[in-house]
């Protein structure tokens, strides 16, 4: 029996707003703040919002699942915290400053971005096309360019903070995620070189390099192994965690943990970094 996506939806639907980060009493002082985060209708986007709610942000959730967008910024109100949402396609060249004019409009101010957006096919290189390379670019590369673009006069206004969601394959590439390892190496270099200018503008700019999360899309990938190859959920699940090498695979919660410290005053000295957050994938310096 297939249980992982079960069990992920029973935790979420028990705790869908409170993480335990809140229960320790650190007041990260991001009261008032308020916070754009891309694809933020599930999985380390949710997350994301979600922390950053509970820590007292006002939210701006984007993405294309409006249902989705809608049972988020629900989740957010509950914590006496304002939400607003775009339903949007960020691969649209005019996605980025349309987004950014309804924060304005709606919040008045910007002070975190968390580019997180984006995903990439999988596949054979030979068998992947200039089609599925655009897209994987268009959607997180680009975005996250146009988005830090647009948004960086409030941002700079605010001495904000900028957080890029890459993914560990930019740190190790694989032939079988060609497009995923070179666009998450693209997001790093991009980070890193605003970075440089945010040193001028006082605009806080990271990079955050998950590993393997428990979100629906590798939930997709477990699924489709344990159709492939007749093995026990328990069994794929083993075997991805032990081909990686981790200690065990991530959540949404310990991504956004990070994130809402690394753009607190307590995290403000962090900048230029890209941290990979992977239980120990990444085997070099």
């Amino acid at each position: 029996m297939l249980t992982g996506l079960a069990l992920a939806i029973t935790i979420e639907d028990e705790k869908p707003d409170r993480f335990s980060w809140g229960a320790i009493g650190m007041d990260l002082e991001l009261t008032g703040k308020v916070a754009l985060v891309t694809g933020s209708s599930r999985g380390i986007g949710r997350g994301v919002a979600l922390m950053l709610a509970q820590e007292g942000c006002d939210v701006m959730l984007t993405g294309r699942d409006e249902a989705a967008l809608r049972e988020v910024a629900a989740g957010i109100a509950k914590h006496g915290r304002k939400a607003q949402y775009e339903v949007l396609d960020l691969r649209r060249e005019d996605a980025a400053a349309a987004l950014v004019a309804s924060v304005k409009d709606r919040f008045g101010r910007l002070d975190i971005l968390v580019n997180n957006a984006g995903t990439t096919k999988r596949g054979d290189f030979l068998a992947l096309t200039d089609a599925d390379w655009t897209d994987g670019y268009a959607l997180k590369l680009f975005a996250h360019v146009r988005l830090s673009r647009a948004a960086w006069p409030m941002l700079r206004d605010a001495h904000g903070s900028i957080v890029t969601i890459g993914g560990t394959s930019g740190r190790v590439p694989i032939a079988a995620f060609s497009i995923g390892s070179s666009v998450n190496a693209a997001c790093a270099a991009f980070a890193k070189a605003l970075a440089d200018l945010g040193k001028t503008d006082q605009v806080q700019v990271n990079t955050i390099h998950p590993s393997y999360v428990e979100t629906e899309r590798f939930w997709r990938r477990i699924k489709a192994d344990v159709e492939r190859t007749g093995k026990s959920e328990a069994e794929v699940r083993e075997w991805h965690r032990q081909d990686i090498n981790v200690t065990r695979f991530g959540t949404p919660e310990d991504v956004a943990s990070l994130i809402a410290f690394m753009v607190s005053r307590r995290g403000r000295w962090l900048h230029g970094a890209t941290i990979d957050m992977d239980g120990g994938e990444v085997p070099t310096l």
